[in-house]
């Protein structure tokens, strides 16, 4: 299943939300790369390692499940999971990037990739990956929120 989407940041339209610069947009999605269990209530643990200005690896622990991952950063531009293929996991991918189409008109488009074939309308696994796909917006949209509220927090540095 491939699926993208956008979130909107900056709303010129709505007064009643603080713009975020790129800067603090990015140090969000940095931060939730390093620090997920600010963003996943249901995770476990996450160690990080060979920790650069590009790339960090992390094991992340969800009970007795282990997620090995990498995440390579374009700074200010792009923050990329991959997951390698590990036991019954397949291989998968996830991107965040930050789009700017006009001055301060800030978007992430979240980017999937769980590396199988769509399937035809219909099947039980399209309906499966609907459900996914409406999963993990939500998910993104919270991902923002969260983001929004370390900011005013001032826990985001």
């Amino acid at each position: 299943m491939k699926f993208n989407h956008l979130v909107q940041i900056n709303d010129p339209l709505n007064p009643l939300i603080d713009n975020l610069t790129r800067a603090q947009l990015w140090r969000g999605l940095v931060m939730r790369a390093e620090a997920p269990q600010l963003f996943m209530e249901h995770l476990d643990e996450c160690v990080l390692s060979d920790k650069t200005d590009a790339a960090v690896k992390r094991m992340l622990r969800y009970g007795e499940l282990r997620i090995h991952d990498v995440v390579t950063y374009e700074a200010l531009q792009r923050v990329h999971y991959h997951v390698p293929a590990q036991g019954e996991i397949p291989t998968s991918s996830l991107s965040m990037t930050i789009e700017e189409p006009e001055e301060e008109a800030l978007f992430v488009r979240f980017e999937y990739d769980d590396g199988t074939p769509e399937e035809d309308a219909g099947t039980e696994k399209a309906f499966y990956d609907q459900f996914r796909r409406s999963a993990y917006e939500a998910a993104d949209i919270d991902t923002i929120r969260i983001i929004r509220e370390l900011i005013v927090k001032g826990s985001v540095h």
